[in-house]
C-alpha cells in the first residue's frame, strides 16, 4: 500500500502538469521573453563608442544621472534631453554631440527604471536650471517629450524653448496659453506617434509652434537604437533622419 507522503507527491505532480498550469507556464516564458526582447531592442547601436571621449571642442561628462557633451568655449544654451520609454539613454548620444559640437551644451538626462515619468523632475532636483545667464532648452521624443510638456505645464518659467520628437503630446495638458517658442518634429512614417494624431493635438500648442514633418522618417530613427514595436519601416536611412532633426533643431534654436 501507498503510504499518504506517496499519495501527496503523486496528487502534486499531477497538478503540476495540468492544462491550466501549462498554459500558466508559457504565458509567463512569453512575457519574459517579450520583455527582453524589448529591452535588447532598445539598446543602444549603430555609433562608434568614441562619441564619448573628450576633444578638442567637447568635454564629455558620464553619470549615474547625465550625460553631458559641453563645448570647450564659451556658449550661451543648454539643452535638456528626456528620452524615450525604456529607450537606452546613449541611443540619443550621436545627436547631442552633433547639436554640442555647434555650440550648445547638451545633458541627457538618464530616468529612473528608463521611465520619463518617473524622473522628469530631475532637472530641478540636479540644479540644472540654475544659471540665469543661460537659455534653457527642453528636448524629448516620445515619453520623454510628453513629460517634457508637463515639465512646461507644471514649471512654465523655468524653460526658455521645448522641443518635441516623435509624440501625440501634449495630448492631455493644454500648452496653448504658453508663450515660449516650440518645436514639434515628426515622421511620416511613425508607427507609434502618427501623423493624424500628433496633428489632431495641434490646438494643444501655441498658435506659433513650429510643425515639421520628415517623409519618410519613423519613430525609431530619433535615436540609435532597434525597431520599436508597432513603428513603420522608414522610407529614408537613420542617418538622413538625424541630419534632418539636428538641422531643424538648430535652427529653432538659433
Amino acid at each position: 500500500m501507498q503510504s499518504s507522503n506517496e499519495k501527496q507527491t503523486m496528487n502534486k505532480s499531477k497538478r503540476k502538469w495540468t492544462p491550466w498550469n501549462i498554459i500558466r507556464v508559457i504565458w509567463i516564458m512569453s512575457g519574459l521573453s517579450f520583455f527582453l526582447w524589448m529591452i535588447i531592442s532598445m539598446e543602444a547601436r549603430g555609433f562608434d563608442e568614441e562619441i564619448f571621449e573628450n576633444s578638442s571642442s567637447i568635454t564629455v561628462e558620464r553619470t549615474d544621472d547625465v550625460t553631458s557633451f559641453t563645448p570647450t568655449t564659451p556658449y550661451q544654451t543648454v539643452v535638456l534631453f528626456y528620452p524615450g520609454a525604456l529607450v537606452d539613454p546613449d541611443a540619443y548620444a550621436p545627436l547631442a554631440r552633433k547639436i554640442a559640437e555647434n555650440g550648445h551644451q547638451t545633458i541627457i538626462v538618464n530616468m529612473t527604471w528608463r521611465m520619463a515619468m518617473k524622473g522628469y523632475n530631475k532637472i530641478k532636483e540636479l540644479n540644472l536650471l540654475s544659471d540665469p545667464t543661460k537659455k534653457y532648452i527642453l528636448a524629448g521624443h516620445s515619453q520623454g517629450a510628453k513629460m517634457a510638456a508637463q515639465f512646461v505645464f507644471e514649471n512654465p518659467s523655468l524653460i526658455d524653448q521645448l522641443i518635441l520628437l516623435g509624440t501625440t503630446h501634449p495630448r492631455d495638458i493644454d500648452l496653448s496659453g504658453i508663450e515660449i517658442p516650440v518645436l514639434k518634429i515628426y515622421g511620416t512614417k511613425d508607427g507609434v506617434a502618427s501623423p493624424r494624431k500628433i496633428l489632431n493635438n495641434r490646438p494643444k500648442l501655441p498658435s506659433t509652434a513650429t510643425f515639421v514633418a520628415i517623409e519618410g522618417g519613423n519613430h525609431s530613427q530619433f535615436g540609435y537604437y532597434g525597431s520599436q514595436l508597432g513603428d513603420d519601416r522608414a522610407d529614408i536611412s537613420r542617418e538622413r533622419q538625424q541630419e534632418l532633426i539636428l538641422k531643424n533643431i538648430l535652427q529653432f534654436i538659433e
